[in-house]
């Protein structure tokens, strides 16, 4: 192959070697960190400029550095609109405002003490897409349920909409027609109340046993398990809670998905707003160790529970991966891997698919045509390895 990273250069770079030598005598595949004399077989087509952090308030996740089923927090990826604010944790408060019986400001002690528990969920920006597929990560997130803190407060009949507000802010145009306004806008995402009260959505202050970190949304931070990242507000400031529906930039008009479906024998072009994650995999990292290849590959969907990972090579057969029981959580990320013999010298073509137990199927890149827009692309991808 035209380049091998050896175990000891590829922990180096991920920064964590003495965890992973802690790793190696676990069984096969027990973890995703590399054995001794193992080394990656790099993708032929990954871009080689790869830069973890593209632009001040981006961070992307190499998944050939995957050393744990969970990403660190100074490895999570992140994205934002309005930059990373500022906050003073002792004089922070969540404010619970809006149609409820009890509005609340809520320091972070006081929300602790509402009971803490642990929630494993990962997720994928909806832009999240080939080649890197690096706006990704997988975490254990400590905090309050939702509908805890819904419930202290009490929704009044009327309340319909529950809207979360962040900290970040920043100055935007909305557009009427032929005029333009001049506002300053936070970050804003909503949900209606029966889903909110029905979902495992989560107020989290810690990951991986930590606070939040500055770039995680500390000191608090919305995490809607199964959903993709746009509606998992960091920072959180506000919970407000109306009848109307909430109609914010980053609601209304910036997370959304436009593609056309047969409805009555016509082509219909529906919006949809980003909500639940679509069923998808990926072949995260190829590895060799002696005459062998290790595959490993990343599925990752709203919690409904997967049926299969399947693997193709070049134009042969589908054949099962094998699920990783140590990422069985309901929203965490799975690994699947597969042990391919034999590999032949040469440019080889990988790809993976995933069911889940309704029957769904990841769908190919020609079956997403009628996509209009780029987010929430869950196709089949399409990776290639050299091998000398």
């Amino acid at each position: 192959m035209a380049h091998e990273t050896t175990r000891r250069e590829m922990l180096k770079t991920t920064g964590m070697a003495a965890a992973a030598v802690s790793m190696v005598t676990l069984p096969e595949w027990a973890l995703p960190a590399m054995a001794q004399g193992e080394t990656l077989v790099p993708f032929a087509d990954w871009p080689e400029n790869f830069n973890a952090n593209p632009a001040p308030d981006r961070r992307l996740f190499n998944t050939q550095g995957i050393t744990s089923p969970y990403t660190a927090a100074d490895q999570f990826f992140t994205t934002q609109h309005y930059g990373h604010p500022v906050i003073d944790p002792a004089s922070w408060r969540l404010k619970v405002s809006g149609l409820v019986d009890r509005p609340a400001s809520l320091s972070v002690d006081e929300l602790r003490k509402l009971g803490g528990t642990e929630l494993v969920a990962g997720f994928e920006c909806s832009g999240n897409r080939r080649p890197l597929q690096g706006l990704i990560g997988n975490g254990r997130w400590t905090g309050v349920p939702l509908k805890t803190v819904l419930e202290r407060a009490g929704l009044k009949a009327s309340a319909r909409e529950i809207v979360f507000f962040g900290a970040d802010k920043g100055p935007e145009e909305v557009e009427f027609r032929a005029q333009k306004f001049s506002v300053e806008q936070n970050y804003g995402r909503s949900m209606a109340r029966d889903k909110a009260l029905a979902s495992d959505a989560f107020l989290a202050y810690a990951l991986d046993g930590q606070p939040l970190t500055r770039h995680q949304g500390a000191p608090l931070r919305l995490i809607v398990p199964g959903w993709y990242g746009a509606p998992n507000v960091k920072w959180l400031s506000e919970i407000h809670v109306q009848e109307d529906q909430y109609l914010g930039k980053f609601q209304a008009r910036w997370y959304r998905t436009l593609k056309g479906e047969m409805i009555n024998g016509e082509m219909k072009w529906v919006e949809t707003a980003i909500t639940h994650l679509q069923l998808k995999s990926f072949v995260a990292r190829v590895t060799r160790m002696g005459n062998d290849y290790k595959v490993l590959a990343i599925a990752l969907n709203d919690g409904t529970p997967l049926k299969s990972v399947e693997l193709k090579i070049d134009d042969g057969q589908w054949v099962a991966m094998t699920p990783d029981t140590t990422t069985s959580a309901k929203y965490g990320w799975k690994f699947y891997n597969y042990t391919w013999k034999g590999a032949a010298a040469g440019e080889h073509t990988l790809v993976s698919r995933a069911t889940d137990t309704t029957g769904k199927v990841q769908p190919t890149e020609a079956e997403l045509e009628v996509k209009k827009t780029f987010l929430e692309d869950n196709s089949q991808h399409p990776r290639k390895v050299r091998l000398a």
